[in-house]
């Protein structure tokens, strides 16, 4: 019974604490771009003695939360790292389980009603052709689903690598200076950031990592010159929404520091 009680009385503190922090937020600056470092399944699952598909479950879960959070500030664009390059590497049983679970979940987001009443444009940012070609055609529903819409941006980098995604970049601008269509004091940043993956997107304001980890692992790494980047030792799949707002807070104070 104590115990039972000594459980709500902490949710009821949470709770008020968690409206408390969204109505002194909801009064800052809110960012309009917000990427994050989706880190933590596996070591998440490990933790609470489930095996590493599970975590990758709650993760997916988590995301969805993460969502309906952004919309709820007015948040427009939201990219998640969710699989890079050098996750291909990983374990072949748990690469073909992810795949599984990006295949059903671009399938579902084409569907989703909350991103057709929110008109939320799905994105892939990333090399799909290393990916199954299942994947490619899920990945290719979600979008058309999606394209015509522009009230908020959902972007899922997968098989991503901003160093490969730079290279790229400039193989094609080398190809426009060689054929003669660009001329190269035509070079410059604004056109550079034309050819990457997040063209048409402003560069995140704020970049947060969780798990612990303080590297941003080849992630947008032009795009985050001039973005506020946060930090927290929550597990993905344990992240909560005081967690966000602490994110968001601490951005909105380092703006009010630096005058920016």
């Amino acid at each position: 019974m104590s115990n039972e009680i000594t459980r709500v009385i902490a949710n009821t503190a949470y709770q008020t604490y968690e409206k408390r922090l969204l109505k002194e937020v909801m009064e800052g600056e809110i960012p309009e771009h917000v990427a994050i470092i989706m880190d933590g399944n596996r070591r998440f699952a490990m933790e609470i003695g489930l095996v590493a598909h599970e975590g990758h479950v709650k993760g997916k879960e988590k995301l969805e939360e993460v969502m309906e959070w952004c919309l709820e500030m007015g948040i427009k664009v939201l990219t998640v790292y969710a699989f890079s390059t050098e996750n291909l590497g990983r374990d072949e049983v748990e690469v073909h389980y992810l795949m599984d679970l990006f295949e059903e979940n671009f399938l579902k987001l084409a569907e989703d009603q909350r991103i057709h009443k929110n008109k939320i444009k799905v994105t892939v940012l990333g090399q799909r052709e290393l990916l199954p070609e299942r994947v490619i055609h899920s990945i290719e529903v979600a979008e058309k689903r999606t394209m015509d819409y522009s009230d908020y941006y959902y972007n899922i980098a997968l098989a991503y690598g901003s160093r490969q995604e730079m290279i790229s970049a400039i193989r094609r601008i080398a190809t426009k200076v060689k054929e003669g269509d660009l001329e190269v004091e035509d070079i410059n940043e604004q056109m550079f950031s034309s050819f990457l993956y997040t063209a048409d997107f402003p560069d995140p304001d704020l970049v947060l990592r969780t798990s612990g980890e303080e590297r941003v692992s080849n992630f947008l790494l032009w795009q985050l010159a001039y973005s506020e980047l946060y930090f927290t030792d929550v597990f993905w799949p344990g992240f909560r929404k005081v967690d966000f707002l602490r994110a968001i807070r601490t951005f909105q104070a380092r703006k009010r520091r630096f005058g920016k």
